[in-house]
Order: C-alpha cells, then structure tokens, then sequence
C-alpha cells in the first residue's frame, strides 16, 4: 500500500476524475456522475468525501451524508463509492471506507450503505456492515461511543 494516497474532496473534484467517471458509466453506474452534479449543486450534503490515488492515479472516490430516511438516531450513509475497475482488490475500498468511518467515529450512531450488487455486499460485511432486510439501505454498521455532534 505504499503507492496508495489518500485526499479529502473539498470543494472540487480531483484530479483524473474524468477517467472514473468514465469507467463508472461503462460500469453501468451513474454515481460519479451525481457526485459531480452534487459537488457543483450542494457541496455542503457531504460530511466527508476522499479521493485514493494508486500510483498517481486516481483510483476510485466515497463520501458520506445524511442519511436520508428517518431513522430516529444520528446516522449517515456512505455513498458515491466507487472503485476503477482497474483497481479493485487493491485496497483502494478499504482505505476510503476506513478513512470516512474514521471521520464518522463519535459523531453518529450507524453508518448505513445500499450495496449495489454481491460483490459490494462482500466487500461491506467483510469490513463490518451487517445486511438488514427492510429498510432503504442494505447494510449498517453500530458506531461506538456516538456524541451526536454534526
């Protein structure tokens, strides 16, 4: 992992976006593209987003908001993940999602996630989400010593 770097999205988006967006949308999946049109539109949704380079390269994006059905407690969602497919399985998933459960840590309850298909849903569990049936999110993750603070 010594090739792989980390950076907090801010206020625009990083470097060789273009190309994951590209591969997203031939991935079958659009969003890189509603992260773009959010980080334009209403940057401020986001509690925490981050880019992970792989070799200089930008190698996939997550970011995490409100999440948006009533829950009762304070919980967010991870959403707008998304890894090239020229780097899965290269710690790239793991990296972003251990940094934004880092950023969510003490401030929520649950993390919530809706996995897109299987293969999101392995690599979910295997990082500690449990599946839930029933609700609009897939998968959850119980948060430790929450404040509740935004």
């Amino acid at each position: 992992m010594a090739d792989l770097e980390l950076e907090r999205i801010v206020d625009k988006l990083p470097a060789g976006f273009a190309d994951l967006e590209a591969d997203a949308m031939a991935d079958g999946h659009r969003q890189m593209t509603r992260l773009a049109a959010e980080l334009t539109e209403t940057p401020g949704i986001f509690h925490a987003a981050y880019a992970c380079y792989l070799g200089g390269r930008l190698a996939g994006i997550g970011a995490m908001t409100d999440e948006p059905a009533p829950t009762g407690q304070p919980t967010w969602r991870m959403r707008r993940f998304y890894v090239h497919r020229d780097f899965r399985r290269r710690n790239a998933a793991y990296a972003i999602a251990m940094a934004l459960l880092q950023d969510a840590a003490g401030r929520v309850s649950t993390m919530t996630v809706h996995a897109g298909n299987q293969a999101a849903a392995q690599f979910w569990e295997a990082i500690g989400f449990s599946r839930v049936t029933g609700l609009t999110w897939s998968h959850q993750r119980t948060m430790l010593e929450t404040t509740a603070r935004r």
